[in-house]
């Protein structure tokens, strides 16, 4: 049974030799940025064109389940396709990058880091900022109804770690044009000790 360090890499690996650009965001994101803990699938934003899905899929094949037309009609929806690992059942949650002006500049800003995505051995890879991690857990927290503890936990945990090294004008603006400016100052003023 692989581990799910191993079945990223190998992701990685095919993501890597297509030359599809991507950014690791969701917990893995947090996780290298805040407080390490365990997850249950990765997200991935990915620059994927449909013409080249069908060659993503059959690298893939291998090793994952992965359905090219059920990754284009989702990708065309603008929604997240699943990519399951077969030797661990690991899942990966694929996000087609978007072409808004929020996105392009998110993606820019992604930077090489060590993750260690199950606790374990570290990889190294193309993970969002620190203030886009922010922002994305933010926008995540807001679309599930302000419930999940876990999510917020996440959120002390970057804001916390990052501290003084926050870019305080790049969260305000962005975070009012995602329409979170209201939760990023919640979540300011839980954490007084840290100045941004």
């Amino acid at each position: 049974m692989s581990t799910l360090a191993e079945a990223f890499a190998r992701l990685l690996a095919v993501l890597d030799r297509l030359e599809v650009p991507y950014e690791v965001g969701g917990s893995v994101a947090s996780s290298a940025h805040g407080i390490p803990r365990t997850t249950l699938d990765v997200d991935i934003v990915v620059d994927l064109k449909p013409e080249r899905i069908d060659s993503f899929v059959a690298e893939l094949r291998q090793e994952f389940y992965a359905d090219a037309r059920q990754i284009r009609e989702a990708f065309a929806l603008g929604r997240a396709a699943n990519l399951i690992h077969l030797g661990s059942v690991w899942k990966f949650d694929l996000f087609p990058l978007r072409n808004d002006e929020y996105s392009r500049m998110e993606f820019g800003r992604r930077a090489f880091r060590e993750s260690r995505p199950d606790g374990g051995e570290s990889i190294e890879c193309l993970v969002a900022s620190v203030e886009d991690t922010i922002l994305r857990k933010l926008q995540w927290y807001r679309a599930r109804g302000e419930v999940s503890e876990r999510q917020w936990n996440d959120l002390r945990g970057v804001w916390r770690a990052a501290g003084a090294r926050l870019d305080s004008g790049y969260l305000r603006r962005w975070a009012e044009y995602l329409k979170v400016d209201d939760l990023l100052e919640k979540l300011r003023t839980e954490s007084p000790e840290v100045q941004s």
